[in-house]
């Protein structure tokens, strides 16, 4: 069985992909954020509504319980599949960890910081590229409860990680030109981060672009000034004045002048 949460909530078993009512997709992802994890009765109930609550809800969730079970069963011919099962006061998922995508997107992200703090980064890149690859758009994208919403939050934060521990694998490697795309969209995206600001400033740098590198900086400190009323810190400080002397050290792969 495969579950997949890093876009709209699917199940594939090996006959394809199994067709789930909204309610069952919602019991699912509760289930699958934590595979082999007991869920209770009353978290359950919390994820899938919140509010609206239906006036007999452990009666509403066994009913998706034996929707999501049939799924599994597919046309019936075979034994019960007991992958769902009902413990008293709750229920449990009971796959590996590997059949959820959220997880081995996990596992390959573990991996590939591990390398790239090896100083491997040509299999800390494909290995952070193998986790990005399991994304298929927002997580949970399908499903509009303030547990989905909060989740998808916390996995997207989890993808941003992982973006930019890739981008600096990648400057590490030599390959500065070849992950602006992804810093200019990560600076986008978050544009009150040192962290990505700095890797972006580096990146241009190192591709020739002194310009625009200091620009970076300038544009980041207004922001910075005008919403927190705060200067950047000591470390993208520090970053922009060895860029504006073109200090030779910048030119180094190794021992990023960023902070963590």
């Amino acid at each position: 069985m495969d579950v997949r949460l890093l876009g709209c909530v699917e199940m594939h078993t090996s006959a394809g992909k199994v067709s789930l009512h909204t309610s069952v997709r919602r019991f699912l992802a509760s289930l699958a954020w934590r595979p082999g994890g007991f869920v209770p009765d009353e978290v359950m109930i919390e994820r899938q509504w919140a509010t609206d609550i239906p006036q007999h809800p452990r009666q509403a969730l066994y009913t998706y319980a034996a929707r999501l079970r049939r799924a599994l069963d597919g046309d019936g011919s075979h034994p019960r599949n007991l992958t769902l099962v009902r413990r008293r006061g709750g229920y449990l998922l009971d796959v590996e960890k590997d059949s959820v995508d959220l997880h081995r997107f996990r596992d390959l992200s573990r991996l590939a910081k591990c390398a790239a703090h090896q100083g491997d980064n040509t299999m800390a890149l494909r290995l952070f590229d193998d986790a990005l690859a399991l994304w298929r758009g927002e997580p949970l994208s399908d499903l509009n409860t303030d547990w989905a919403e909060a989740t998808r939050i916390s996995i997207q934060r989890e993808h941003r990680a992982v973006m930019v521990g890739r981008a600096e694998a990648g400057l590490r490697g030599g390959l500065h030109e070849e992950y602006l795309p992804d810093l200019y969209q990560l600076s986008a995206d978050h544009p009150e981060d040192e962290r990505v600001a700095g890797f972006l400033m580096l990146s241009l740098y190192r591709s020739g672009r002194q310009d625009e590198a200091l620009s970076c900086f300038t544009h980041i400190r207004s922001r910075l000034v005008r919403k927190l009323g705060d200067e950047p810190g000591t470390t993208l400080q520090n970053l922009y004045s060895q860029i504006l002397r073109r200090d030779p050290g910048l030119n180094h792969t190794q021992g990023l002048p960023v902070a963590h």
